[in-house]
């Protein structure tokens, strides 16, 4: 490696070594920079509208799939328990074991119209804000 790749120069008569640093970036380090600054400054007042538009959105479906995804969870172990019941204890719990495991299976089926429901009734809480938000865009857009 040369004196001035390691940010030095040579000596010369009388003079004290300089220090010199060289650094360049590319323009993918550029983004990257960027984008990290960008998550640590302070939220702008105005949000991307589009961005907005997306997030709502997707608000719509979350908390749909978190509570059917919780039902379908409990029908499984409630599936689970009646198979147990009626294999491991056949004598005593066969029945009740067939029962509990149809009993789960009717909680697993539930999820999927419980995930529906509560969607559609996020959409329309949310549908003014996505409609006006939706018309601004188009009006802009002309």
């Amino acid at each position: 490696m040369s004196d001035i790749a390691r940010g030095t120069s040579k000596e010369t008569a009388g003079e004290t070594p300089r220090e010199v640093f060289h650094y360049t970036y590319s323009a993918g380090q550029q983004e990257e920079i960027r984008n990290i600054r960008k998550k640590y400054l302070p939220r702008e007042e105005q949000e991307d509208k589009m961005e907005k538009l997306r997030r709502l959105d997707q608000s719509t479906t979350r908390k749909g799939t978190q509570v059917s995804i919780a039902v379908g969870v409990a029908g499984c172990l409630l599936m689970g328990i009646g198979m147990c019941c009626s294999m491991v204890w056949m004598e005593q719990w066969f029945i009740p074991g067939i029962v509990i495991g149809l009993a789960g299976i009717a909680v697993v089926a539930a999820a999927y119209p419980i995930y529906k429901r509560i969607t559609e009734k996020e959409r329309q809480k949310i549908a003014p804000q996505i409609l006006k938000l939706t018309e601004e865009l188009s009006d802009s857009e002309s």
